[in-house]
């Protein structure tokens, strides 16, 4: 699958034990399993794997485990990049809320002439902290085999489903919409239609990842991607990186910038 060698940059942390647990305890997808299931996805392409990813056994986990983990991770970072291609599209394109959404700090999204990574410099840096520390909590709460198993699964390098978010139960305040399926649109569905979805939300994730690749390449680097040439704001920044040497006043953040800067001189 194409996005396999994508998915193996992922942030995902597994959920650690001894290997020879891990081989017991997990009943997931074989190669083969793997290989079928891409010829589903997409008949054209089939199963396409030119790193050989699917034969790995990633920090000593069973090959299971590992094709588990890679199919977590493109599921999640498909969804991600669905987001951010329709966002990228919707302030290229110079849509913006019809007020103001501060009264105290300037109003970022209204900013004419910004690109949209150079949207993110610009907002303050307490809030992009705001903003990775949830993200972080998300990290933990979908990673937490207590959390999942109030669910009635498990992880999905144990044979739980790759791509399930838990729900917020296990909060004492009330939260009433969980971040998988929120409106319970899939609750009667069956498997087979699920199973449908879910491939289309996959290749859909896919063609996502690499037009948001497109998007920020064009813009890092103007003429890269022809077809946008012009289409596309310039972006002089760090796509890669959260924070720049403008957030210096951060512990590690100095060291940070110059690593980035030395890495390919």
């Amino acid at each position: 699958m194409l996005s396999l060698s994508s998915a193996a940059l992922s942030y995902t942390s597994p959920a650690m034990m001894p290997q020879a647990q891990a081989r017991a305890s997990v009943s997931m997808y074989s190669k083969g399993d793997l290989e079928a299931l891409a010829k589903t996805q997409n008949p054209v392409v089939g199963f396409y794997d030119p790193l050989n990813l699917s034969d790995g056994e990633f920090w000593e986990q069973s090959n299971e485990a590992t094709i588990g983990w890679l199919r977590h991770a493109e599921m999640k970072h498909g969804r991600v990049a669905m987001a951010g291609f329709v966002g990228y599209i919707i302030h290229e394109n110079g849509i913006r809320w019809p007020w103001a959404l501060s009264t105290s700090l300037p109003d970022y999204s209204s900013f004419e002439g910004l690109s949209a990574p150079a949207v993110w410099d610009a907002t303050p840096t307490a809030a992009r902290l705001q903003i990775l520390l949830i993200i972080g909590f998300f990290e933990f709460w979908s990673e937490s085999s207590y959390v999942l198993e109030q669910d009635g699964t498990t992880h999905y390098m144990r044979g739980g489903k790759p791509g399930y978010f838990p729900t917020f139960k296990e909060i004492p305040h009330p939260v009433p919409l969980n971040l998988f399926d929120p409106f319970g649109f899939t609750k009667k569905l069956s498997d087979e239609a699920k199973a449908k979805k879910l491939n289309i939300e996959i290749n859909n994730g896919r063609l996502a990842m690499l037009g948001l690749f497109g998007f920020v390449s064009e813009a890092r680097v103007p003429g890269a991607v022809p077809a946008l040439a012009g289409k596309i704001k310039p972006y002089d920044g760090e796509i890669m990186g959260p924070f720049s040497a403008a957030d210096s006043t951060l512990a590690f953040v100095p060291d940070m910038a110059d690593f980035g800067a030395n890495l390919f001189k």
